[in-house]
C-alpha cells in the first residue's frame, strides 16, 4: 500500500461539510483482499481493538487495505479524544488506485493520524509490535498542543453557536470572527477594541494602583523596590506581612505572600527577580483571593481561588500525596484543562519550611498543608464558583476597576474575608487586575457551577442578530464565471459597497487590482473574506481549488451556476465525466446558507438537478420561460428570470420586473446569446441579495463589453473597418457559444485565431476547431506560450486534426508565438471583415490588440 498524495482540505469540499484528510492510496494485487491475508484482522485487531467493523469495498465483498487504512485513521484519533465521526473510501478510474478521505479536527493531528495508520497497517501485515498506548499519548499531546485553549476555546463555541464564522489567524489563540468590514477579533481572551495603552497598565502593577485608588478603589499600600535591602525597608515602611511580586507578571508567576521575617523577603526577592527586574513590595492583605471577570460594564463570573493544597492521611508524604492529588484526569500540565499539576518546587519547599514541613514528611490524618500562598490555578490552585453570592458593591468596584484601566475584558484580583460584604468594611482590597484573564476556573470550576463566559464575551462583540457575516456571492460553471462574476461585483458596487472580487484575473478590492493572476481559488477567496474594507464578496469558484483545499466559506448567501455543458477539464484529478463535473460544482449549491439563494441555470439539465440539494430557496434562469423547468417553477410561485420580447423579466408570483435589453449593452442589444445568460444570472443574484432595482439597472447600463470591465469576455474593437473580438474562449461550449454570438454580427468574411490549452483531452482540443470550421473562412492555428505537458506541436496538430472535415474553413495556416498569430490575422482584414481571437496571455495579448487599433 501506497500514499501518493495527501491534501488538506480545510473547508467544505466535495465529500462533505468537514475538514478532512484526502489521500491517493494504491494497494497492490493482496492487498485487494485482506480478509484473505492468513491471520491479517486478527494481528490488527490485537493491535487496535477499537477499530470497527470493515466494510466491502469491491464488487466480490473483498476488503481493501485502503478500507483498513480508512478506519484506523479515524478510529486513532476518536480515541484520542478528537470529535471525528466521517470518512470514506472510493475507487478510481486507474486500476488499484482509491481516494480516501478522513476527517480532522487539527490537520496536523489527522496527519499523524494517517502516518500511525498507515504503521498500524504495515506491522499487522509484518507481525511487527505496534505500541497503541505510544500512539495515543502522541496524538493526544499534539491535539493539546495545536488546539485552541479553554478560554479562547469557549469564545470560539460561542461565536459558532451564534452562527458567526471564525478562524484562526495564527498557531496561537488569535482568531477571527466573521468576515470583511464586519469581522472582530480575539486574543485568547482580549478584544481587539483594548488598546496597548489599557494593557500596558494593567501590565504595570504600581500604576495600575494609582489609578484605581484615584477611582475610590480599595487597594494595598505599597512601592517599587531596587534591591533586598531597598524591599526590607519598604516592608518596614508598610509593616508586615507584606507580598513580593514582579512589577509587571502574570499567572501569579514570581509572587510570594504572607512574608514575615528578612530571610523570606530576601528569597522572595530573588524569586521574583527570575521573572522581571521590576519588583513591587506591597501589604500583604489576609483572607481569601477572589477572580471577578468583567466584560463590558457587567461582572459575569467570580470564583475562589484556593492555594494547591494537600490533606493528611497519617500514611503518605507529602509529595506522595501531591502525587495522588495530580491523578486527578482534570489536571494537566498547561492550561488545556481546568485544573493544573501542583509542582513541588522551590517555592513550595520555601512554603512547606514555613509550615515547618519537608516534602517527604507525614503530615497527620486531617491536616491541611499548602503548596503556594498564592491561589492561581497556573501553579495548581483550585476554584470555587462564587457568582450568585458577589455583594453588588463588590461588583460595582470591580467594573470601576475595570474601566479605570480600560479594559474591555478584565479579570479583577480582590483579597477579603467574603464577597458577601462590602470590600471596605473587610479591610480588604483589589491588588491586580488582568488583561486577557484566563477563564478555565469560570468554565469548569473545581466546586459549583460552570458559567457562559464565552456567550458574554461574544455578546459584547456582536449585538443581537449580528453575526459577523458579509453578504458572499460564489460563481461556478464551465463558461461565462469571470464575467457573471464582474457584472455581479459591478451591481454591488453601485448599491455604495466595497466589493471583494476573485476571478481568472486577480483579486479586487473596491474596484483595485490587489493581485494578478488566477486567483479563482480558496486561497485568494479567503484574502477577500480576511479584507477589512470588504462590504461584499463576489468569489468564482473553480473546479481545482475545490478539489485541493475545499470552500473559502462555510456558507455563502447566493451559488451561481451557470452551466456545465459538456464539461471542461475532464479527465484532471480523476474527474472524468460531465455528472462528476457536476456534483463537484454543486458543492457550492449544497452550502448556500438556509436563507440564502442557488441561482441555477434551467436549460443545462445538470445544473438544474442541483436545485435538490440547496437548503435554501432556488432562481432558475432560462431565455425560455416556458422551458419545463421553469414553467414549473413559475407555477409554483418560485422566482425565475427569463426573456421576453427583448426584455429581461425576473417573476415570482405576482411579482415583476423588467429591464430593456436595448439598455444593457454587454449584450449588444440580446445579440449575444451567452451575455444574455450571464446577464439573467447576475440579475438573479442581485435580487436574491436584495438590491433595488433602480440600482440593478443603471448598473447593467454601465457595464459595457470594453476591457475594463471584462478583459478577455468578448471584447470589441473596430480596425480598419473591420470588426476584431477578442475573447479568452477555451473550451468546445465555449466555442459554440461563440459561434453564435458571431454568426448574429454582419460580416463579409470571418476568420479566427486559436490555440487549445493543454491540459484538456485530445477529443476536447480537436472538437474546438470541428466548431470553428463550420463558421469561419480562415482558421489561423498557433502554439501558445504555455503547453500545459504537451510536446512542442502537440496541440496544432489536433487542432488541424479538428479542421480535417471543416464545412467553411477554406484556408488554415500554423504560426508560432501568440502575438504573431495576431498580427498575421489583423494584417489580412478588410472593411466589413470580423476576426475573432482566442487570446492566451490575456493581458499582455489585449494590450497588442489595442495597441494596434490605435496604429491603425
Amino acid at each position: 500500500m501506497e500514499v501518493t498524495r495527501l491534501r488538506a482540505l480545510r473547508g467544505p469540499n466535495l465529500w462533505s461539510h468537514h475538514t478532512a484528510i484526502q489521500a491517493i492510496v494504491s494497494c497492490n494485487a493482496a492487498e485487494h483482499a485482506v480478509d484473505k491475508i492468513d491471520g491479517f484482522e486478527v494481528r490488527l485487531r490485537a493491535r487496535f481493538p477499537e477499530i470497527g467493523s470493515f466494510q466491502p469495498t469491491g464488487q466480490d465483498n473483498s476488503i481493501a487495505m485502503v478500507h483498513v487504512l480508512e478506519l484506523a485513521a479515524l478510529g486513532l484519533q476518536a480515541q484520542a479524544g478528537c470529535p471525528v465521526t466521517f470518512s470514506c473510501t472510493t475507487p478510481t478510474v486507474d486500476a488499484d488506485v482509491y481516494q480516501l478521505v478522513v476527517e480532522y479536527s487539527e490537520e496536523a493531528v489527522g496527519r499523524l493520524a494517517m502516518d500511525l495508520a498507515q504503521t498500524l497497517c504495515q506491522s499487522a501485515l509484518d507481525d511487527t509490535p505496534f505500541d497503541l498506548t505510544a500512539a495515543l499519548t502522541q496524538l493526544r499531546d499534539l491535539d493539546e498542543d495545536v488546539r485552541l485553549g479553554p478560554s479562547t476555546g469557549c469564545i470560539v463555541d460561542a461565536a459558532v453557536a451564534r452562527n458567526i464564522p471564525y478562524s484562526r489567524m495564527t498557531e496561537g489563540s488569535m482568531v477571527r470572527f466573521g468576515w470583511g468590514s464586519k469581522q472582530r477579533r480575539i486574543q485568547a481572551a482580549e478584544m481587539d477594541i483594548t488598546s496597548a495603552i489599557s494593557e500596558a497598565i494593567a501590565q504595570d502593577k504600581e500604576l495600575t494602583k494609582k489609578l484605581l485608588a484615584a477611582a475610590g478603589v480599595p487597594v494595598p499600600q505599597g512601592r517599587s523596590v531596587s534591591d533586598p535591602e531597598d524591599a526590607w525597608a519598604a516592608a518596614g515602611e508598610i509593616g508586615l506581612p507584606v507580598v513580593v511580586k514582579p512589577k509587571d507578571g502574570n499567572q501569579g508567576k514570581g509572587v510570594t505572600v504572607n512574608i514575615t521575617t528578612q530571610e523570606h523577603l530576601v528569597k522572595a526577592f530573588a524569586t521574583a527577580k527570575e521573572f522581571r527586574e521590576d519588583i513591587l513590595v506591597e501589604r500583604y492583605m489576609p483572607g481569601n483571593d477572589f477572580r471577578l471577570l468583567v466584560v463590558g460594564d457587567k461582572l459575569v463570573a467570580a470564583a475562589r481561588r484556593d492555594p494547591p493544597k494537600v490533606v493528611g492521611d497519617g500514611e503518605h508524604t507529602i509529595a506522595e500525596l501531591v502525587a495522588q492529588v495530580n491523578l486527578d484526569p482534570r489536571r494537566g500540565s498547561g492550561h488545556s484543562t481546568s485544573l493544573t499539576k501542583i509542582r513541588i518546587d522551590d517555592i513550595a519547599h520555601v512554603c512547606l519550611a514555613n509550615q515547618g514541613f519537608k516534602a517527604d514528611d507525614i503530615p497527620a490524618l486531617g491536616q491541611r498543608v499548602n503548596l503556594r500562598n498564592n491561589a492561581n490555578l497556573s501553579t495548581g490552585g483550585s476554584a470555587t464558583d462564587v457568582t450568585d453570592d458577589v455583594h453588588p458593591d463588590v461588583a460595582a468596584r470591580a467594573v470601576a476597576a475595570a474601566h479605570m484601566v480600560g479594559l474591555d475584558v478584565c479579570g479583577v484580583d480582590v483579597v477579603c474575608d467574603s464577597i458577601l460584604r462590602p470590600i471596605e468594611e473587610q479591610g480588604g482590597g483589589v491588588v491586580e487586575v488582568n488583561a486577557a484573564p484566563g477563564l478555565r476556573m469560570h468554565l469548569s470550576p473545581s466546586f459549583g457551577k460552570g458559567r457562559a463566559v464565552g456567550e458574554a464575551i461574544i455578546a459584547s462583540m456582536f449585538k443581537n442578530g449580528q453575526t459577523g457575516r458579509i453578504p458572499i456571492v460564489a460563481v461556478t460553471g464551465t463558461n461565462g464565471k469571470t464575467t457573471t462574476v464582474r457584472l455581479i461585483s459591478h451591481l454591488l458596487a453601485q448599491n455604495g459597497l466595497c466589493v471583494g472580487m476573485t476571478n481568472t484575473d486577480g483579486v479586487y478590492v473596491g474596484g483595485q487590482c490587489i493581485d494578478t493572476g488566477d486567483c479563482s481559488g480558496p486561497k485568494s477567496a479567503k484574502s477577500v473574506l480576511l479584507h477589512p474594507d470588504v462590504d461584499a464578496a463576489v468569489l468564482e469558484t473553480a473546479r481545482g481549488g475545490v478539489l485541493r483545499e475545499g470552500l473559502a466559506f462555510d456558507r455563502c448567501d447566493v451559488a451561481v451556476v451557470t452551466n456545465v455543458g459538456s464539461g471542461d477539464h475532464l479527465g484532471l484529478n480523476y474527474i472524468t465525466t460531465v455528472q462528476e463535473l457536476a456534483v463537484l460544482k454543486r458543492v457550492i449549491v449544497q452550502n448556500v446558507s438556509p436563507n440564502g439563494v442557488a441561482v441555477l441555470n434551467a436549460n443545462d439539465a445538470a445544473v438544474s438537478a442541483m436545485a435538490v440539494k440547496c437548503r435554501g430557496s432556488v432562481t432558475f434562469f432560462s431565455v425560455d420561460k416556458f422551458h419545463p423547468v421553469m414553467a414549473t417553477h413559475r407555477a409554483q410561485g418560485q422566482a425565475v428570470v427569463y426573456v421576453e420580447n427583448g426584455h429581461i423579466v425576473a417573476s415570482k408570483g405576482d411579482f415583476q420586473q423588467t429591464i430593456a435589453l436595448a439598455d444593457v449593452p454587454l449584450t449588444m442589444g440580446g445579440l449575444i446569446p451567452f451575455q444574455v445568460e450571464n446577464v439573467m444570472a447576475s440579475v438573479a443574484a442581485a435580487w436574491a441579495l436584495g438590491l433595488d432595482w433602480d440600482t440593478i439597472r443603471q448598473g447593467l447600463s454601465g457595464f459595457s463589453n470594453d476591457v475594463n470591465n471584462a478583459q478577455g469576455r468578448f471584447n470589441l474593437f473596430k480596425y480598419r473597418g473591420a470588426t476584431v473580438i477578442a475573447d479568452y474562449g477555451h473550451n468546445p461550449d465555449a466555442m459554440i457559444a461563440l459561434v453564435h454570438a458571431v454568426e448574429a454580427m454582419p460580416a463579409t468574411r470571418r476568420s479566427v485565431v486559436i490555440s487549445g490549452a493543454g491540459d484538456r483531452r485530445d477529443e476536447d482540443i480537436r472538437q474546438q476547431t470541428e466548431i470553428l470550421g463550420d463558421a469561419f473562412d480562415e482558421v489561423i492555428l498557433y502554439e501558445d506560450q504555455c503547453q500545459r505537458g504537451r510536446a512542442d506541436g502537440e496541440v496544432v496538430a489536433l487542432l488541424r486534426q479538428g479542421l480535417a472535415n471543416a464545412r467553411r474553413t477554406t484556408q488554415s495556416s500554423e504560426i508560432k508565438g501568440e502575438f504573431l498569430a495576431i498580427d498575421t490575422a489583423m494584417d489580412k482584414l478588410k472593411s466589413g471583415e470580423l476576426c475573432l481571437i482566442l487570446v492566451d496571455q490575456v493581458e499582455e495579448a489585449m494590450a497588442h490588440i489595442a495597441a494596434r487599433v490605435v496604429q491603425g
